[in-house]
């Protein structure tokens, strides 16, 4: 690590470094475990152009203040460097911990709001996600995740215009095809296995949040795209809160073209045939 970088840790840290190892997981910035000259441990993210850290460490300090999910306190924050607790981790993502996951993001769908969206922006990985107040859920969806990633996509040269027009076929018969919520929830917005800590059977903590009131049927689906959950997971969440009949047959693949589409964005055309398969079985 640079001389530059050492002293911008040690100025926020107010004391100085020890050593430092690399961490896995940084996508949008480079991720290290650092120790302190008084054996104290953060997880130091260094950013570069676009990681807009600062606005990771105001969504995690959110959750801190308006939820019971756990997740790292925030010691310093700014675009270039985020400053967080370190947790430990490194186990299984076992049934245990899958219940307990359960548990902890019933509770979290349980803070609703009076409207969808969020009082600011946030983002997804680096690509900026867009929270306009909103009454009803759909039109948000519709307009906010699916038909602005689709066509950030595109602007990007990683989606063809034409599956972007069946895109937006489909988008205008999402009123036929998803259901309104009966309130907004909170939600973590990016719930894949790797930003879930386990430690013992339990979660120790959850990272690298996307946060806004949502339908929580969203947050589900993201968690099966890639395996994140399984059956000990809803299981246990079924006897916390309600699933809706036609979550499972239809509505998570259509919730599921948001994170697609933010994987195509992020890392293009190899996420693309899980979009056309999923348009396809809609007759779009």
């Amino acid at each position: 690590m640079t001389a530059s970088r050492t002293a911008t840790i040690e100025r926020a840290a107010g004391k100085k470094l020890r050593r430092t190892r690399p961490l896995s997981g940084g996508s949008i910035a480079e991720v290290l475990l650092v120790e302190l000259e008084d054996g104290t441990r953060l997880v130091a993210k260094l950013g570069g152009p676009g990681a807009r850290l600062s606005l990771e460490g105001w969504m995690l300090d959110y959750l801190a203040r308006e939820s019971r999910l756990p997740v790292p306190a925030v010691v310093h924050a700014s675009d270039a460097l985020l400053l967080l607790e370190y947790i430990e981790s490194g186990d299984v993502l076992d049934g245990p911990a899958e219940r307990h996951a359960a548990e902890l993001l019933a509770d979290l769908h349980g803070i609703t709001a009076p409207e969808f969206g969020l009082e600011r922006d946030t983002v997804i990985a680096a690509l900026p996600q867009p929270n306009p107040r909103a009454r009803a859920w759909i039109p948000f969806f519709r307009d906010q995740r699916l038909l602005h990633m689709a066509r950030a996509a595109h602007d990007a040269g990683q989606l063809p215009a034409a599956l972007v027009s069946r895109i937006e076929k489909l988008a205008g018969r999402l009123d036929a095809l998803l259901l309104e919520p009966e309130a907004p929830a909170l939600i973590h917005g990016d719930m894949w296995g790797g930003n879930v800590l386990c430690r013992a059977g339990k979660i120790a903590g959850f990272v690298d949040p996307a946060i806004y009131y949502a339908d929580p049927e969203i947050e589900l689906a993201f968690s099966t795209l890639f395996a994140t959950f399984g059956d000990a997971f809803f299981s246990r969440y079924r006897e916390l809160r309600e699933i809706r009949p036609g979550f499972f047959e239809q509505r998570r693949d259509l919730y599921n073209l948001y994170p697609l589409l933010v994987h195509v964005r992020l890392f293009g055309g190899g996420y693309v045939a899980g979009i056309e398969r999923t348009l396809a079985r809609f007759g779009f």
